[in-house]
């Protein structure tokens, strides 16, 4: 894995969320945020607050399980690390991998194996997505998640792209999608990285913690802090101004 250059969380969190802004939990103000997340500035600190609490609406369960340390950086794959990329293991992929994440071994699986039901289903939709990257470019964002380059990593978001992309071909690794990968020697403490009863439990309690009301997906608060911040620097401003006059 070739590690090209850091990255800033604001240009993650503005990645993930123009994969996932065709949700239905953005239906009623797609129209009022489009042009934030689909023409992101990384460089407004006030947009990207609005982009981490639209994030935070639908992946806020995810996004914390990542340690506060994680370390983002636009990497590149290369042939010799396909072995190390697992699927992330949501309730689809399941039933899809037998007991094996890894990329290789859910794409053998699809190659040779009858699925049948809502299982099928989902097949055929990775299947037309194959075909799909197999004749048109893509540029968007796959995000992996790992403790350093040298080991193993998951896929945070991107596991239908990834696997349809093997399905095409794995030589075209180079040409589709950029891969950002968040690296942090305590990601072992992710139950999105590592699968045990400890990670669960915190991601049970953090998960009930916000079930009622998450505040950090409140986007409502953005432009009160924005003002308050304002306020607090305009006040700074005068004082100083009434300093200097003295």
């Amino acid at each position: 894995m070739k590690i090209l250059r850091r990255v800033t969380e604001a240009e993650v969190i503005a990645e993930f969320l123009k994969n996932e802004f065709y949700q239905g939990e953005f239906h009623e103000d797609r129209a009022l945020y489009e042009d934030l997340v689909l023409n992101a500035d990384v460089t407004n600190e006030h947009d990207n607050a609005l982009r981490r609490a639209l994030l935070f609406r639908r992946r806020g369960h995810m996004w914390r399980e990542l340690p506060s340390d994680t370390q983002w950086w636009h990497v590149e794959l290369e042939q010799q690390d396909l072995p190390k990329l697992r699927v992330f293991p949501r309730a689809q992929w399941r039933k899809v991998a037998d007991g094996s994440f890894l990329l290789t071994d859910i794409v053998e699986r699809i190659r040779t194996t009858r699925f049948g039901g809502r299982t099928r289903e989902f097949i055929s939709k990775v299947h037309a997505l194959s075909y799909r990257l197999r004749h048109s470019a893509d540029d968007s964002c796959v995000l992996l998640i790992g403790i350093d380059e040298q080991k193993p990593v998951t896929i945070l978001e991107g596991n239908h792209r990834l696997t349809a992309l093997m399905l095409a071909s794995p030589m075209l690794l180079q040409d589709r999608f950029r891969m950002l990968a968040g690296f942090s020697p305590r990601m072992n403490e992710s139950c999105w990285y590592e699968t045990n009863v400890p990670n669960l439990w915190r991601y049970a309690k953090n998960r009930l913690r916000n079930l009622v009301y998450d505040k950090d997906a409140d986007v409502r608060r953005i432009p009160a802090q924005a003002a308050t911040a304002q306020q607090q620097h305009s006040a700074v401003g005068s004082s100083n101004a009434i300093r200097g006059a003295k």
